[in-house]
Formats: structure tokens, C-alpha cells, sequence
């Protein structure tokens, strides 16, 4: 039997849709009843509605050890596709203990129930830090814990500390690594906000550039992987590295919306973190705009997708093909 956390989100759903195509017992991880209906709406937008009895769903949380130790019963492989992203400092406690400690307890479980394999779902947010400004950035590129690195970077790390050291303890591990993951199905949160908000009138990007993923490319990657015999490895899993003003205006365009993308300037856009960090002091969460998140508006960083080519000649989705597939679902 195969189990699934964060079920309820972009990346598990998917990989659930995938699964419930084969023959595989599987079996999912919830923490609200409401919940569930996310992922029922994606079956259901798919035409594959059908296929959703086929889940197992299981109440638990990934903090709470003993909600989640029978979840474990008779379970071979583990996909744990659950995090919390949040870059709000007054978050830091909670981003850690369901990133870090959460994967701490899977991992737990994993071991001591034996499970043959464990595939964990990272971030490009975990990689290491490029030493020069044109570096292109690898499985291998060394962490620096000495930057400024946001705490959902750190917690992203930390998992995969976590990860690591049951593969030490005789767990087969595989780290996946997506960027930004563009897929259909959730508009409110991660890569479909930016649907969402160009849609409704947003028309502005900076001068950065980071990696994209197609929600289809990643979910072949992780079945690639885990039916592999590569463990205790990372893979970056990303269709390449793009501008904000390719990826805004290739939204806009797939969205059929015809007014132009204007470019803020970097200076504008300090000028906004400075004002957001005194709302921010004053209690204000919802100008939330951190330094980490300043860099990353303004700077670009480019990453390699090779060792994932070389290991599996795997043919990653264009990044345009991505969007227009993705737009259409969203109208």
C-alpha cells in the first residue's frame, strides 16, 4: 500500500489522480473533512471522478505521532507531499515544527514500521548558494548557513536533514526538488495565485528570474524515482529557469487578457519592503514582504536540470506549453 500526506494539496492530489490509475492500494492523509473536497474538485475538473473512491482517507496530523502511527499499517512506499509555506517571521515556530518536525516523525514512523521506500518533496528553496553570481545551481551546490535565509528555506533544509538521516538508519530515500510548481486546481494558493491575481487586473513584475515545474513533469519524476534503484539522492525537477516577465505575460496571454505588463524598478520595490516591514511591526500580516523575498523579486538565479535528464532521458514540458494548459483549466 502506498501512503500520501498532504493529499489535499497541489502536489498530492495530483499524485493521487496519477495513482488511482493503476492498481495501487493508496491511502491519504487529512487533517479537516473540508479539506478533501479540494482534491475531489481536481478529480472532477479531470473527468476522473470515478477514480476517487479508490483513496483511503486517513484523519492525522503530521506533528501528533500517535494520530499518525497507524496510518503506517501495511504501508510500503510513503509520499510526503506535506509542508507549510509561509514567509511571515511571526510564523517561524509553526513553519519548523510542521516542516522539520513533521518530516522527522514520518521519517520515525517509516523506519519502524520498515517501509521499503520514502520519497520526500523538497524545494529549490533547500539547494545550496551559488559563490559567484553566475553559478548555476546543482544537487551539489553547498549550503551556506552564514546568508540571510528565510525560515521557510531553512525548514525545507532541515527536512531534508531529516530525510537524510533515515537513509542513514537504513531507509531508501529520494528528495525531490520542484521550483515554483504551475498546475491546475488550487487558484488560491502557491503558483495559482498568480493566475488568480493577474486575472483580476495585476500587471506589474520585477527584474528576477527563478525555476517553474509542471505539476505532470514532477508527479512522473517522483514514480520515475521511486521505481529506481537511486537512494539517498536529490533531484532537481524543473523545466528550466524563467523570468517574471516571461512567466506574467505568458499567463496574461493564455488568460486572453490584452493589456500590457509594466516592470517595477528595483528601488520601488525596496522602497515597498521598508514600508511593509514598519506595517509589519505594527501588527499589520497581510504586508507581509520579507527580505528573502525582496532578493528573490530582484535578483536572478539559474538552476540545472541535467542530472534528472541524465538519469532518467527525461523530456521536460516547455514552460509555455505548461501555462496554456494550466489557463485553460483556470477559465
Amino acid at each position: 500500500m502506498i501512503l500520501v500526506t498532504g493529499g489535499t494539496g497541489l502536489v498530492g492530489a495530483h499524485l493521487l489522480l496519477s495513482l488511482c490509475q493503476t492498481e495501487e492500494k493508496i491511502r491519504a492523509v487529512y487533517r479537516h473533512q473540508k479539506s478533501i473536497q479540494k482534491t475531489k474538485s481536481l478529480f472532477e475538473s479531470y473527468n476522473k471522478s470515478n477514480l476517487f473512491t479508490r483513496i483511503e482517507w486517513f484523519q492525522a496530523d503530521i506533528t501528533d505521532v500517535f494520530s499518525l502511527n497507524d496510518a503506517f499499517e501495511g504501508i510500503e512506499l510513503v509520499f510526503h507531499c506535506a509542508a507549510y509555506i509561509s514567509f511571515d517571521k511571526s510564523e517561524e515556530k509553526k513553519i519548523r515544527k510542521i516542516n522539520i518536525e513533521g518530516t522527522a516523525n514520518m521519517i520515525n514512523l517509516a523506519l519502524h514500521h520498515e517501509v521499503n521506500r520514502f520519497c520526500h518533496v523538497s524545494s529549490i528553496a533547500a539547494l545550496g548558494h551559488p559563490k559567484t553570481k553566475n553559478e548555476v545551481i546543482t544537487e551539489t551546490t553547498e549550503w551556506n548557513p552564514e546568508l540571510a535565509i528565510d525560515d521557510y528555506a531553512i525548514s525545507k533544509y532541515g527536512a531534508e536533514m531529516e530525510v537524510l538521516r533515515g537513509e542513514f538508519e537504513g531507509l531508501s530515500t529520494i528528495i525531490v526538488n520542484p521550483g515554483v510548481i504551475i498546475g491546475p486546481g488550487f487558484w488560491e494558493q502557491g503558483s495559482g495565485v498568480l493566475f488568480t491575481k493577474i486575472k483580476n487586473g495585476f500587471r506589474f513584475y520585477t527584474d528576477g528570474s527563478t525555476a517553474y515545474t509542471d505539476i505532470n513533469d514532477l508527479i512522473a519524476v517522483m514514480l520515475r524515482a521511486t521505481s529506481s534503484s537511486l537512494s539517498g539522492k536529490r533531484i532537481i525537477v524543473i523545466n528550466g529557469t524563467h523570468s517574471y516577465k516571461t512567466i506574467f505575460t505568458s499567463i496574461a496571454t493564455h488568460l486572453n487578457l490584452s493589456k500590457k505588463l509594466k516592470q517595477v524598478s528595483k528601488s520601488w520595490v525596496k522602497m515597498y519592503y521598508y514600508w511593509c516591514t514598519i506595517l509589519s511591526f505594527l501588527g499589520a500580516k497581510r504586508f507581509i514582504f520579507s527580505k528573502s523575498m525582496f532578493k528573490s523579486a530582484t535578483t536572478h538565479k539559474t538552476y540545472s536540470n541535467a542530472y534528472c535528464k541524465e538519469v532518467f532521458g527525461f523530456e521536460f514540458k516547455s514552460i509555455e506549453q505548461s501555462i496554456k494548459e494550466t489557463a485553460q483549466l483556470y477559465k
